[in-house]
């Protein structure tokens, strides 16, 4: 799932998920265990930590497994976002999930991921991908030149509405003229799962982000699309990572199978090209 639903950590990296140490909410329990008072961990630049795969990479790695089973979500990125060819920018790629998918159609891929345990896992996955790297750093201040990408993605991570300006900035600076910022986060007004989302993060408000998103000049696509998973085991892990204990086992009694219907929202905007460019 994402790694923040806070609009009020101006300047600061958010969460990746919608529980823990947002503001006003209890801290996440464990799949083996409660962790409250637990103080959040820190990385470079003051980055706040991501709880769900900072404390838990290995559950993480099964959620990435399990999303987006229709593909619909990775079509509209590379629709709206083409990177046959390109050099392409993961900003919070975390453990380096999504490097190899870009790697198959880009010229480069460069993963910036600010928790250091998170690059060295990254870096081990990448390892022996030509043209592939993972950098530490933050969207704050991304470890790359200017006009060095054609791409910059960023999948929910960071990019959540207010405070992320200087992401922005710094995406803008990354990118050559005519490149594409593509922000993919999770749709919290719609299906069950936003609604679960919303019940964890009741300070988030996604109309806000989406207007955020609106008076900085970006387009939106909805996407919808299903988490599938191998076993109930995994989808309750899942969910005991992303949620409060509480609406976790609300979500757990609530979905029958093993699929979660999960919308998306895909913000993109393309820098300006030529003369056109400030």
């Amino acid at each position: 799932m994402g790694r923040s639903r806070s609009g009020d950590l101006p300047g600061r990296a958010p969460l990746r998920s919608v529980s823990g140490d947002l503001p006003g909410r209890a801290p996440l329990r464990s799949v083996s265990g409660d962790l409250r008072g637990r103080a959040p961990l820190r990385s470079v630049s003051g980055v706040v930590e991501s709880p769900n795969i900072w404390r838990w990479p290995e559950v993480y790695e099964r959620e990435n497994a399990a999303q987006d089973a229709t593909g619909a979500l990775w079509d509209t990125v590379a629709e709206l976002a083409p990177h046959d060819g390109a050099d392409v920018v993961d900003v919070g790629c975390g453990d380096g999930y999504h490097l190899p998918r870009f790697a198959q159609r880009a010229r480069t891929v460069v993963g910036v991921e600010p928790h250091r345990p998170l690059v060295d896992r990254a870096r081990a996955r990448v390892a022996g991908l030509s043209g592939c790297r993972v950098e530490q750093g933050s969207a704050a201040a991304l470890p790359l030149a200017d006009d060095s990408a054609d791409v910059v993605h960023a999948r929910t991570a960071y990019f959540f509405g207010p405070g992320c300006e200087p992401g922005l900035a710094e995406a803008s600076r990354v990118l050559r003229p005519g490149g594409v910022l593509v922000i993919v986060d999770l749709d919290a007004t719609r299906h069950s799962y936003g609604a679960w989302m919303r019940a964890s993060a009741p300070r988030y408000d996604p109309a806000a982000a989406e207007r955020f998103f609106a008076s900085q000049g970006f387009a939106l696509r909805r996407v919808d699309t299903l988490w599938r998973f191998p076993d109930r085991a995994t989808l309750a892990d899942v969910l005991r990572i992303e949620f409060t204990p509480a609406v976790a086992a609300k979500a757990l009694d609530g979905t029958p199978g093993l699929a979660l219907p999960v919308a998306y929202r895909v913000h993109t905007r393309r820098e300006p090209a030529g003369l056109l460019r400030s």
